[in-house]
């Protein structure tokens, strides 16, 4: 594990325990509420696993935060600055792709910022987010296939797509040049617990 991973690995393990103790939630309480079993919870909390990005999804939705939030160190600071290549690649594609969360802000409104690329051939399926979650994407280069909800779209360089991203979605590049993208998530200000649905709901 190298000390970038490391010390990512450490940030969420202490985050997590955090924000569940501050609660005064069980592991089982937050395995019920996030969908992830309470075996990868305790490996999550011990820094002994480096959890993928749609485990770190379920476990910021069910404290009502954003994955940034898990991934960022101790200190506050007014003003930051950071280097892309800085930034935790959350999702690495079998063709070289990636997607890697470049900044995220939980204060006053969650917004995350990611940069993706997909090389010819890669896909990746999101499961839905947390209720009320939408997604704008600029395509910077390539042709982006995207599915929203069974729905298929094709996003071209140059355009932007926004959509509902609490339902399934898929990324993909079906074509022969790598497609370059920034997203931006904004996710709602709420706890989710998935036993009872959608927020709101029970």
């Amino acid at each position: 594990m190298t000390d970038a991973v490391a010390a990512l690995t450490a940030a969420v393990a202490g985050h997590v325990r955090g924000l569940r103790t501050a609660r005064g939630w069980s592991l089982d309480e937050l395995a019920g509420r996030s969908g992830v079993s309470k075996g990868m919870l305790v490996q999550i909390e011990a820094a002994r696993t480096n959890p993928s990005v749609g485990t770190l999804v379920r476990i910021a939705d069910a404290f009502g935060v954003t994955i940034a939030r898990l991934l960022e160190p101790a200190e506050e600071r007014t003003v930051r600055i950071s280097d892309a290549e800085a930034a935790p690649q959350l999702w690495r594609g079998g063709e070289g792709g990636f997607g890697r969360l470049l900044r995220g802000m939980n204060d006053p409104s969650f917004v995350e910022l990611w940069e993706w690329r997909l090389a010819p051939g890669e896909r990746h399926t999101s499961e839905n987010h947390m209720p009320g979650t939408r997604e704008v994407l600029h395509v910077l280069a390539g042709t982006l296939a995207m599915t929203v909800d069974g729905v298929d779209h094709t996003v071209e360089s140059g355009q932007t797509i926004d959509f509902p991203a609490d339902r399934p979605h898929t990324y993909r590049n079906a074509g022969s040049t790598e497609i370059r993208l920034i997203m931006v998530v904004i996710v709602p200000n709420t706890e989710w617990d998935r036993r009872l649905g959608p927020p709101g709901q029970s």
